[in-house]
């Protein structure tokens, strides 16, 4: 079984052919999916997808992006929400994006705490954005993590193993997409081959980031095998291996059996 912990099925060039999306991902050996939410609009499509699809689980976060048209979001109004709903398993994305900078970078602060913090409490995994911003999320992170056990997911992982490092040191779980097939990725691939497997998932991001050789047209979990492919290349083990590392890896720490 393969497991996509990171997509975006509500986005309206899958939500629009989600039944067939489901069934090549199923033929894909691909049966647990992970919606990730990054709006209130956002997740009230997700909760209908959850509710139809028996292995597709789904997450409630604004991202960063969203951040300043949410800025009174608490941690509060968060864990109302998961408590609401059990097949809502993590929250994010949350984070910070300094590469576009669509909101304030103190909002996009303010509300990546209030996630942590509904994270910590309720005891779940935060999926982590993180875009030229590694200084001020690790320190965030640490200085989070020195309070609680906070479970850490970082989405899309595509910095320098010294930055791979210092997430570890945290307990980090790094989630790995399809850029790692792109041609120009020597050194993310560099920096992924020093992650221990144990700590690795894998991902789609879909509609984003379609793997080799369908980069340039969207993007849907059936793919997610060219990414592992390629992971097994890097890791130098088999591609069975890696399916059943990263979908036990995601089990743990999702707490999905």
């Amino acid at each position: 079984m393969i497991i996509d912990s990171h997509c975006h099925l509500d986005y309206s060039n899958l939500y629009e052919q989600l039944d067939n999306v489901v069934l090549r991902a199923k033929n894909n050996q691909v049966s647990l999916m992970l919606s990730i939410c990054t709006t209130l609009d956002s997740f009230e499509k997700i909760k209908l997808i959850t509710q139809k699809y028996k292995g597709i689980y789904g997450t409630f976060g604004i991202h960063p992006h969203e951040t300043k048209d949410f800025k009174n979001i608490n941690s509060k109004f968060i864990k109302n929400i998961i408590n609401q709903n059990k097949k809502i398993i993590g929250i994010g994305e949350t984070g910070l994006d300094y590469y576009y900078n669509h909101s304030d970078k103190k909002i996009q602060k303010k509300i990546f705490l209030e996630h942590i913090k509904a994270a910590s409490e309720l005891n779940i995994p935060v999926i982590v954005h993180t875009r030229n911003a590694d200084d001020d999320t690790l320190d965030i992170l640490k200085s989070e993590k020195k309070n609680c056990d906070l479970k850490i997911l970082i989405h899309c992982f595509t910095g320098s193993d010294e930055f791979a490092k210092k997430l570890l040191d945290l307990g980090s779980y790094i989630s790995l997409s399809g850029i790692i097939t792109f041609k120009k990725s020597s050194n993310l691939c560099n920096a992924v081959s020093n992650i221990p497997i144990e700590n690795l998932l894998v991902e789609t991001d879909s509609p984003y980031l379609s793997p080799d050789p369908f980069r340039g047209k969207p993007n849907e979990p059936s793919y997610i095998i060219h990414t592992i492919e390629k992971l097994a290349d890097i890791k130098k083990v088999s591609k069975d291996s890696i399916i059943k590392h990263t979908s036990n890896n995601f089990k743990k720490l999702f707490k999905i059996n």
